[in-house]
Protein backbone atom coordinates (compact mmCIF):
# COMPACT_ATOMS: atom_id res chain seq x y z
CA UNK A 1 0.00 0.00 0.00
CA UNK A 2 1.75 3.20 -0.67
CA UNK A 3 1.84 6.30 1.99
CA UNK A 4 2.03 9.95 0.69
CA UNK A 5 3.09 12.37 3.15
CA UNK A 6 2.44 16.19 2.24
CA UNK A 7 3.48 19.51 3.86
CA UNK A 8 6.01 17.60 5.95
CA UNK A 9 7.67 19.24 9.25
CA UNK A 10 9.59 18.23 12.10
CA UNK A 11 7.75 16.18 13.72
CA UNK A 12 4.55 15.30 11.69
CA UNK A 13 2.59 15.37 8.13
CA UNK A 14 0.23 18.46 7.25
CA UNK A 15 -2.00 15.60 5.69
CA UNK A 16 -1.26 11.45 4.80
CA UNK A 17 -2.92 9.76 1.93
CA UNK A 18 -3.22 6.53 2.76
CA UNK A 19 -5.75 3.69 2.27
CA UNK A 20 -7.91 5.68 0.31
CA UNK A 21 -8.49 8.30 2.62
CA UNK A 22 -6.33 11.52 3.59
CA UNK A 23 -5.95 11.80 7.44
CA UNK A 24 -5.32 15.98 8.48
CA UNK A 25 -3.01 16.95 11.35
CA UNK A 26 -4.59 19.01 13.34
CA UNK A 27 -4.42 22.63 12.19
CA UNK A 28 -3.53 25.63 13.85
CA UNK A 29 -3.60 29.15 12.25
CA UNK A 30 -0.39 31.02 11.33
CA UNK A 31 -1.55 34.44 12.53
CA UNK A 32 -2.67 33.44 16.26
CA UNK A 33 -3.27 36.85 16.56
CA UNK A 34 -6.68 36.56 15.16
CA UNK A 35 -10.06 35.67 17.33
CA UNK A 36 -11.29 32.60 16.95
CA UNK A 37 -13.31 33.61 13.80
CA UNK A 38 -10.15 34.54 12.18
CA UNK A 39 -8.31 31.64 12.84
CA UNK A 40 -11.06 29.53 12.07
CA UNK A 41 -10.73 31.13 9.28
CA UNK A 42 -7.05 30.70 8.34
CA UNK A 43 -7.14 27.29 9.23
CA UNK A 44 -10.04 26.46 6.99
CA UNK A 45 -7.98 27.39 4.11
CA UNK A 46 -5.10 25.31 5.31
CA UNK A 47 -7.54 22.57 4.99
CA UNK A 48 -8.52 23.47 1.33
CA UNK A 49 -4.95 23.89 0.45
CA UNK A 50 -3.74 20.33 2.06
CA UNK A 51 -6.90 19.04 0.31
CA UNK A 52 -6.25 20.51 -2.93
CA UNK A 53 -2.54 19.04 -2.66
CA UNK A 54 -4.11 15.63 -2.26
CA UNK A 55 -6.15 15.85 -5.26
CA UNK A 56 -9.83 16.09 -3.36
CA UNK A 57 -11.85 19.35 -1.72
CA UNK A 58 -14.23 19.75 1.42
CA UNK A 59 -16.69 17.69 -0.44
CA UNK A 60 -14.85 14.73 0.34
CA UNK A 61 -14.69 15.52 3.72
CA UNK A 62 -16.05 12.52 6.06
CA UNK A 63 -15.32 13.54 10.02
CA UNK A 64 -13.53 16.77 11.29
CA UNK A 65 -12.82 17.03 14.87
CA UNK A 66 -12.50 21.34 16.21
CA UNK A 67 -10.77 21.64 19.54
CA UNK A 68 -11.48 24.95 21.19
CA UNK A 69 -9.47 26.62 23.57
CA UNK A 70 -12.16 27.87 25.12
CA UNK A 71 -15.66 26.51 24.25
CA UNK A 72 -16.98 30.30 24.43
CA UNK A 73 -15.50 30.90 21.21
CA UNK A 74 -18.11 28.25 19.42
CA UNK A 75 -20.30 31.04 18.16
CA UNK A 76 -17.40 32.59 16.37
CA UNK A 77 -15.94 29.45 14.78
CA UNK A 78 -19.43 28.28 13.70
CA UNK A 79 -19.44 31.47 11.65
CA UNK A 80 -15.94 31.05 10.24
CA UNK A 81 -17.94 27.11 9.61
CA UNK A 82 -20.84 28.26 8.20
CA UNK A 83 -19.46 30.43 5.62
CA UNK A 84 -16.97 27.77 4.12
CA UNK A 85 -19.00 24.43 4.52
CA UNK A 86 -20.82 23.46 1.43
CA UNK A 87 -24.45 22.78 2.88
CA UNK A 88 -24.55 19.70 0.48
CA UNK A 89 -21.23 17.88 1.63
CA UNK A 90 -21.11 18.53 5.33
CA UNK A 91 -18.82 15.56 7.43
CA UNK A 92 -19.56 14.55 10.76
CA UNK A 93 -18.34 16.99 13.19
CA UNK A 94 -17.27 17.12 16.74
CA UNK A 95 -16.33 20.46 18.54
CA UNK A 96 -14.66 20.07 22.07
CA UNK A 97 -12.89 22.72 24.32
CA UNK A 98 -9.19 21.36 25.95
CA UNK A 99 -6.21 23.27 26.01
CA UNK A 100 -4.27 24.20 23.03
CA UNK A 101 -0.31 23.59 23.10
CA UNK A 102 0.20 27.23 22.57
CA UNK A 103 -2.05 29.29 24.48
CA UNK A 104 -2.84 32.02 21.46
CA UNK A 105 -4.09 29.13 19.51
CA UNK A 106 -7.84 29.57 19.50
CA UNK A 107 -8.51 26.58 17.36
CA UNK A 108 -7.68 23.54 16.11
CA UNK A 109 -8.66 21.33 13.43
CA UNK A 110 -8.23 18.06 12.15
CA UNK A 111 -10.43 15.72 9.64
CA UNK A 112 -10.24 13.07 7.48
CA UNK A 113 -11.63 13.17 3.64
CA UNK A 114 -12.02 10.27 0.91
CA UNK A 115 -8.80 10.17 -1.24
CA UNK A 116 -9.10 10.44 -5.02
CA UNK A 117 -9.00 7.25 -7.05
Amino acid sequence: MAIRRLAEEARLSGAVVAGGMVWLAGQVADDATADAEGQTADILAQIDALLAEAGTDKRALVSCTVVLADIRDAPAMNRAWDAWLDPAHKPARMTIQAPLVDPAWKVEITGVALAPR
